[in-house]
C-alpha cells in the first residue's frame, strides 16, 4: 500500500476521532466498522418452516391473503427457531397488517415471493392508513430473502401529498434486527422505515420508486441508534436516505443513490423542542443525477453533530451539491468532509452553509470553506480548483424545509 496514502488515511482517522470523541455507542464503534465490515450468515438452516401457503394463502395476485399471513405469523411468532416463509414464484395480496411481538427466540422472516399491497385507495383500512407491513416489538429477528415488497403506490402518488398514505415496510420499537437481500418498491409513501430501534443491520437491500413519485423516501431512520446500512441501491422520488429526530450512531457504506433527493440529515420537529442527530457516517457513496447531493436541513433548536462524509462522488441536478442548513440557535458542529467530488450535471456546483461548523480534508469539491466560518448565510461557489468566490444569499431565503 502506498505509504503516503496510509499515513494520510491514518491522519484522517486520528483527526476525525479527536473531533468526534470516541464515537462509541452501546458497543457500536463506527470507526472500527469502517475498516472491518460485519459479515452475514444465513439464518434459515435448521428452522421450523411456517409456510403461509399452509394457512390458506393462494398467491395468485388476485385473492386476499391477509388472514393467511396473520395466522402463519401467530404460529411462527410463538414457535422458537421458526421461519415465517413467503415462498418464491407467487404474488400475495396483503392488506395493512401489524405483525406484533415479542416473539420466540431466533425468528426468521424469509421472503422469497412477492407481497403486494391493494392498489385501490378506497380498499384501504382507514384505521391503518399510515402503515402497510408493520413489524413491532421484535428482538433478534432476521428478515431475508430474494423477494419483493411492492406497495402499489401509483394511485396514491396521483392524489394526495402525505395524507392517508402508508409506508411499505416498518420496523418499530425493535432491537438486534438484520435485513438482507429484499427489494422494496413502489411504496405509497416511505419505502422502509426504521423507527425507535436499536442495533439494526441492513445489507444488500434494493429500493425502487419512480423519480417523480412524491414523498417516497427510500430508507427513513427516526429515533434509532446503532444502525448500519450497507451495499444497497436506492432510487426514489424523495430522499434516498433520511435520518431524523433522536437518531445516533448511524453508518452508511457503499450506497448507490439515484434517482432521488440525495442523502439527508435533519429533523421533522417544528415546535422548537430539542431534538438531536449525532454520530453519522456516510462512507463510499455514488449519487447519480440526484436532485440534491448531501444535505443537512433542520428546524430551530435541533442539534446536529459529529457527521462524517467520506468518499462521495456523483452528479446532482441542483447547484447546491452540498447543503448544510443548520439551526441558527443551535449550529451544526463537527462536520467532517473527505474525498468528496460532486458536480452539477450541467453547470457549476456550490456548497451552501448556514450555522455549520466543521472542516474538509483531502479533495473536497465543490469547496466547503464556509464550514470554517462563523458567518451565516453564504456559499462558496467553486468554478474550478483555482477560482472561487463568495456570494451572499438573499435574506428571505427559506432554509429550514421539511424533510
Amino acid at each position: 500500500m502506498d505509504k503516503l496514502f496510509l499515513v494520510s488515511f491514518l491522519g484522517l482517522l486520528i483527526t476525525a476521532y479527536a473531533v468526534a470523541g470516541n464515537m462509541l455507542y452501546d458497543n457500536f464503534n463506527i470507526l472500527e466498522e469502517l475498516v472491518e465490515d460485519p459479515f452475514w450468515i444465513s439464518e434459515r438452516g435448521g428452522k421450523v418452516l411456517v409456510n403461509v401457503d399452509s394457512f390458506g394463502a393462494v398467491g395468485d395476485g388476485v385473492s386476499d391473503d391477509t388472514e393467511a399471513f396473520k395466522k402463519a405469523w401467530n404460529t411462527s411468532c410463538s414457535t422458537p427457531k421458526s421461519a415465517f416463509l413467503v415462498p418464491p414464484g407467487r404474488r400475495y395480496i396483503v392488506n395493512a397488517t401489524k405483525f406484533q411481538g415479542p416473539c420466540a427466540d431466533r425468528l426468521v422472516v424469509q421472503i422469497d415471493g412477492t407481497i403486494v399491497a391493494p392498489d385501490e385507495p378506497n380498499d384501504w383500512d382507514p384505521n391503518l392508513s399510515r402503515l402497510w407491513l408493520d413489524f413491532s416489538k421484535q428482538k433478534g429477528v432476521v428478515f431475508q430473502g430474494n423477494g419483493v415488497i411492492d406497495g402499489s403506490g401509483s394511485k396514491w402518488w396521483a392524489t394526495s401529498c402525505k395524507k392517508n398514505k402508508s409506508n411499505a415496510l416498518t420496523i418499530d420499537s425493535s432491537s438486534f434486527i438484520k435485513v438482507k437481500g429484499l427489494t422494496i418498491q413502489n411504496s405509497q409513501q416511505m419505502n422502509f422505515v426504521i423507527s425507535r430501534c436499536d442495533s439494526v443491520r441492513v445489507f444488500e437491500v434494493q429500493v425502487s420508486c419512480p423519480g417523480d413519485s412524491p414523498n417516497t423516501d427510500g430508507i427513513h431512520i427516526t429515533g434509532s441508534t446503532n444502525v448500519i446500512l450497507q451495499d444497497s441501491k436506492i432510487g426514489t422520488g424523495d430522499d434516498c436516505i433520511s435520518i431524523v429526530n433522536g437518531s445516533s450512531a448511524i453508518k452508511m457504506k457503499r450506497i448507490y443513490c439515484g434517482p432521488g433527493h440525495g442523502v439527508s440529515i435533519g429533523s421533522l420537529r417544528k415546535d422548537n423542542s430539542n431534538a438531536i442527530v449525532t454520530k453519522v457516517v456516510l462512507d463510499t457513496a455514488l449519487l447519480r443525477e440526484t436532485k440534491n447531493g448531501v444535505r443537512i436541513k433542520t428546524w430551530q433548536a435541533v442539534q446536529i453533530s459529529q457527521i462524517m462524509y467520506w468518499n462521495i462522488s456523483g452528479t446532482t441536478k441542483s447547484k447546491e451539491a452540498m447543503k448544510f442548513a443548520c439551526s441558527d440557535t443551535t449550529p451544526c458542529s463537527n462536520i467532517v468532509l473527505s474525498n468528496m467530488y460532486l458536480e452539477k450535471k450541467d453547470g457549476t456546483a456550490e456548497t451552501y452553509c448556514n450555522s455549520a461548523q466543521g472542516f474538509g480534508t483531502g479533495i473536497v469539491h465543490p469547496s466547503a470553506d464556509c464550514l470554517n466560518s462563523h458567518d451565516k448565510g453564504y456559499i462558496l461557489i467553486d468554478h474550478n480548483e483555482n477560482n472561487a468566490e463568495l456570494a451572499e444569499r438573499n435574506g428571505d431565503r427559506i432554509i429550514h424545509t421539511e424533510l
